[in-house]
């Protein structure tokens, strides 16, 4: 089998993300093209997957929701659904994500920040109280300890006397994308691939009306994808997720239409539209390929607008990008939408940002007359042409996956890591250089800065998920509950047995989210992936301009005083698994002369500080998108300082991310040195290292005004 290096690729990338386009296209660009004649609602479905499209029934606004407590919550949701929304999307919290009870002591500081925080079916009943499961259509966003959360909804249902072969929505159950790239994986990809399966043979059974997977090419694009190559991700994982499917005698025409698909829609309004046309004939070619029939082969799409797309600076700008990302969704005919808000550079969504996001929609859908045409770009010159395009650029790059050992050899090589992370840094670099506008951030700059934001106190929802769980153990059976566990341990250990049948019945006996994940951690462990970072990539991109060059030297004499280069740590810190930024820092401060250290994921302070002091390292750089950077950065400081050579006057502490203005000083208290948000280019990052490194040791003082 040929393998293909990321460097021999790297020029075709770059020639899909600077292709010559033809500004002008005619009928000689149609010719030779396929599927022209084809109807909406028809395979392959080139132009939609219905007859009637919006004309019969608008896509269902979703927005994704989830903050604090349950009962906060489920005020949200109702306040939603009251406003226009019509299905519910789910946000849970770090802890939950990743199998934590709110108890546990790796959790505490991330309870309740970035989403609701659940430890039982009691917490799940309360989410839904008052809501009409029968009615409305729920989406949840869950993947590592998607069998507890997956069955805490359910028997939450059955409890509240709903039949859980009437309940309609979507769970996310799509594992394989988080060891590529959005990380909130808990156990190693074989034994994740078994629960994955497990479900969408449970729910195929027994919540027929429930699509059992939501195949998400969105982290793709947010980790730095291209349309195609997001495309191609998507559809090699799919394609292992039929072959796990079959594999186990699953009947194609049962259950493949309930599998859904998840896509991100960024500012290239063109081939977002075009890469949501030609995912649908992808997967329609795939799947009757195998033999399914036109239902099994009916691609049913959810989108949301980007996330990379927001900027902190002057964040109401925003609102129009997210604007043009639905209309590109709708466009490409999504059959359900998800706007972000404007402030989500900044913090979780205000009430006032949360419903502009929502009326976004509700003005798309009743004011403009779009939904009145079925596919208005069908037969349009150039959006056929282009689709043909995605189409066969994400055949190739479904070739080269192929070529690399297939997803899973792929995946664990390296490969697939590396082509997503080249990608970003291609994309950065030309924000950076302002090669790719990005207003207000690169070009029309302004000193706005916006006050207004929400921040979650937790301390309050950690009180009260204790308390729920002193209660629930009180009143449970812990023999029952020790039984049902213990079963759960013996059917991972033995592969033959339904998980999430299983998981249901230890919820049901009142078991908690923390101890089913810690009942399977028996048999498969925690994985702990290596982690990399692309050097000289970056650096290449940024050589031709001055500024790079000026902070480059100053790395430079740095390391001509001392021998060596200055090394720095980077690491993120907590629960959050998002490590684009993180990554494309590493490559930018190695391209600029640092010695850098990228650390594994899901890191405790103790953890950052012993791994800072075993070595001889000059600066420690932290990443914090959760909201949790008070608390978890604090103690890095607090324990840094215990070391008898800091205190808060030299400690070589930096901070990137998602951090508010009203933060800065309880930072700076504890001794950050320097906050780095969203925009913030590398050499500038690289020289506030360098002038603060300068004065907290001995380095020459000249090299600070160099």
């Amino acid at each position: 089998m040929r393998t293909t290096t990321v460097g021999q690729i790297k020029s075709e990338f770059m020639k899909e993300q600077y292709r010559n386009q033809q500004s002008l296209f005619t009928q000689s660009d149609l010719s030779g093209l396929e599927n022209l004649d084809y109807k909406p609602g028809a395979a392959p479905y080139l132009r939609g997957a219905y007859e009637s499209m919006y004309t019969g029934k608008p896509w269902t606004i979703r927005q994704y929701t989830g903050f604090g407590s349950a009962e906060e919550t489920n005020r949200a949701f109702k306040k939603s659904l009251s406003e226009g929304a019509s299905g519910l999307s789910v946000a849970f919290d770090l802890p939950t994500h990743l199998g934590f009870d709110s108890t546990d002591s790796r959790a505490i500081a991330e309870v309740g920040k970035t989403g609701v925080a659940i430890d039982s079916v009691d917490d799940m009943k309360r989410l839904f109280e008052g809501i009409n499961l029968n009615d409305v259509s729920v989406s949840m966003t869950m993947n590592g300890a998607i069998l507890p959360v997956l069955a805490a909804f359910l028997v939450a249902a059955q409890e509240n006397g709903f039949n859980i072969g009437d309940l309609k929505g979507t769970i996310q159950n799509d594992i394989l994308k988080e060891f590529m790239v959005r990380n909130t994986w808990i156990h190693a990809p074989t034994p994740s691939l078994k629960i994955s399966t497990d479900i969408i043979e449970y729910l195929s059974h027994n919540a027929p009306s429930f699509n059992s997977q939501s195949i998400s090419g969105y982290h793709f694009q947010e980790a730095g994808a291209e349309p195609s190559l997001e495309l191609a991700l998507t559809l090699a994982n799919a394609k292992i997720y039929l072959d796990n499917a079959q594999a186990r005698n699953l009947d194609l025409n049962t259950f493949c239409h309930r599998l859904s698909f998840f896509f991100g829609v960024g500012m290239n309004f063109f081939d977002e539209i075009a890469k949501l046309r030609a995912a649908r004939v992808l997967w329609s070619n795939e799947v009757i390929q195998r033999g399914g029939n036109a239902k099994a082969a009916r691609m049913k799409i959810h989108c949301q607008t980007s996330g990379w797309s927001l900027a902190e600076q002057e964040p109401h700008n925003n609102l129009i990008r997210t604007t043009i990302e639905a209309m590109s969704a709708i466009f490409g005919g999504t059959q359900s939408l998800h706007t972000n808000a404007f402030d989500e550079a900044l913090s979780i969504p205000t009430e006032e940002s949360a419903r502009l996001a929502l009326n976004t929609q509700l003005i798309l859908q009743e004011e403009t007359g779009i939904t009145d045409i079925v596919d208005p770009w069908g037969g349009s010159y150039f959006m056929e042409s282009r689709t043909q395009q995605i189409i066969n650029q994400t055949q190739q790059w479904l070739t080269l996956i192929e070529n690399n050992g297939g997803v899973i050899k792929a995946l664990e090589s390296g490969w697939i890591h590396q082509i997503i992370h080249q990608q970003a840094l291609q994309t950065q670099a030309d924000i950076d250089a302002n090669r790719k506008p990005f207003i207000g951030v690169n070009r029309y700059q302004s000193d706005y800065k916006p006050t207004n934001i929400r921040k979650i106190d937790n301390k309050a929802i950690i009180q009260n998920q204790q308390k729920s769980i002193e209660a629930l153990k009180l009143k449970r059976s812990d023999k029952h509950v020790t039984l049902a566990l213990n079963e759960l341990t013996q059917a991972a250990q033995s592969g033959t047995r339904n998980l999430l049948a299983l998981t249901m019945e230890a919820i049901r006996a009142r078991a908690t989210i923390g101890e089913c994940t810690n009942a399977l951690l028996k048999v498969w462990p925690r994985y702990n992936p290596t982690v990399s970072f692309s050097a000289n990539q970056y650096g290449d991109l940024r050589s031709n301009e001055s500024e790079w060059h000026r902070v480059k030297k100053k790395v430079s004499a740095v390391r001509k005083h001392h021998s060596k280069k200055p090394k720095i740590l980077l690491c993120k810190l907590g629960l959050d698994g998002h490590d684009r930024g993180i990554k494309t820092v590493a490559a930018g401060l190695s391209d600029i002369g640092f010695d850098a250290t990228l650390t594994p994921l899901f890191l405790t302070p103790e953890d950052i500080v012993e791994l800072f002091l075993k070595d001889n390292y000059c600066a420690l750089g932290i990443s914090m998108l959760s909201g949790s950077h008070v608390e978890l950065v604090s103690k890095v400081a607090n324990k840094l300082v215990a070391n008898a050579s800091f205190t808060r006057d030299n400690l070589p502490l930096f901070v990137g991310g998602i951090i508010p203005h009203e933060d800065d000083q309880l930072l700076k208290d504890a001794g950050v040195k320097s906050i780095f948000r969203p925009g913030t280019v590398i050499e500038v990052i690289a020289d506030q290292i360098v002038m603060n490194i300068t004065t907290l040791t001995n380095y020459p003082k000249k090299l600070a005004i160099i």
